[in-house]
């Protein structure tokens, strides 16, 4: 899973990529776009570690694009973002950062401090940017459907959803209006479009309103979040022990990481199933709506291709039970088949025969 985390300047962008990926920004030195593997925090693998001791325990990963903060009010701004876009389009969710604090020590962009406003911008600006690359591209069709050939009616198809990706893209409407089904996106997966993509939209507040509750995501984006970046970053440089202290100062039982993690796990439609035994203990993360065999493929493509029957027993009636023979015992392990949806938390041993 692939994130972006990307905001205009003055919008703390650069202090959370810091809090969430457990780096000291690099200020000074010049722009340029970080990736960093961050482990999804899951408490239920300590559990199993416990109840299994198993040699090694692998937990879930998300990787962040940290990218340079860039202005939309200039010429050298909007040449920065087309420079970082091939790095954007390669996220699955866009992770917006939106200035809502007041401070007389920083500048806000535009003369203003108004998160939805600065959010509406950076909308229209992906609607451009997706508009450039579907005019491109009909262009191109067009001309080819002049000249006979095999693939007429395939572009011919292609021709027709570019040109209604084109109408909702001049109204400002995102291509997830017009990309309804799998053909569709599988249609134009390939261009990296960017208004298609969720978006997780932090507004980053002062710390006196860190506990507020989040915004509601309605109209705005897939998932929101209230944070203090800056504070945030200042405790992820403490050391462990003394971190939950100055979070509870500010009113937080979480870290920014493990808050953000879990948003982008909302926005993306993400959730982790889990594998045991004396060798490892491992999360596995798929879509919300995966079959067992979806699930399968995650692990290896021979135990999809040759999968029998998925042993399932949910994580909280493992526990309740003690172990998994008392969870078989009291029948609380089941023998799932291909078209069974995995629910977080499912606790599976794939059985298959290749």
């Amino acid at each position: 899973m692939k994130s972006a985390i990307i905001g205009l300047p003055q919008s703390g962008k650069t202090a959370l990529a810091g809090a969430v990926t457990g780096t000291v920004p690099d200020i000074a030195g010049l722009p340029q776009v970080r990736h960093a593997v961050v482990k999804v925090p899951d408490d239920r693998l300590a559990v199993l570690e416990r109840m299994y001791e198993p040699k090694k325990v692998t937990e879930a990963t998300i990787e962040y694009i940290d990218v340079p903060g860039f202005s939309l009010a200039d010429q050298k701004g909007l040449d920065d973002l087309k420079r970082y876009l091939p790095e954007i389009r390669q996220a699955e969710l866009l992770v917006v950062v939106v200035r809502a604090f007041e401070s007389d020590a920083v500048a806000p962009y535009r003369n203003r401090i108004d998160p939805v406003a600065d959010l509406a911008e950076f909308r229209e600006e992906l609607v451009y940017a997706d508009l450039e690359t579907i005019t491109n591209r009909a262009e191109k069709v067009e001309k080819a459907l002049k000249k006979p050939t095999k693939t007429h009616e395939q572009e011919k198809r292609e021709f027709e959803l570019l040109t209604a990706c084109k109408e909702a893209l001049e109204k400002s409407q995102p291509l997830s209006t017009v990309m309804t089904t799998d053909d569709s996106r599988r249609a134009l997966a390939s261009f990296g479009l960017l208004t298609p993509k969720p978006l997780l939209v932090v507004f980053n507040v002062s710390e006196d309103r860190a506990s507020e509750p989040d915004p509601p995501a309605e109209a705005l984006a897939a998932a929101t979040i209230n944070l203090c970046a800056a504070t945030e970053l200042d405790i992820s440089q403490l050391d462990a022990e003394d971190r939950p202290s100055f979070l509870a100062d500010i009113g937080v039982t979480e870290p920014a990481r493990d808050r953000l993690i879990r948003k982008c796990y909302e926005a993306l439609g993400q959730i982790s199933f889990l594998t045991v035994g004396p060798d490892e203990v491992r999360a596995w993360t798929v879509s919300a709506g995966d079959d067992a065999v979806e699930a399968a493929s995650k692990i290896h493509s021979d135990i999809a291709r040759g999968f029998i029957r998925a042993e399932t027993v949910a994580y909280a009636d493992l526990i309740e039970a003690g172990d998994m023979k008392a969870a078989k015992a009291a029948g609380k392990v089941r023998q799932e088949g291909k078209s069974y949806v995995i629910q977080d938390g499912d606790i599976i041993n794939f059985k298959f025969n290749v």
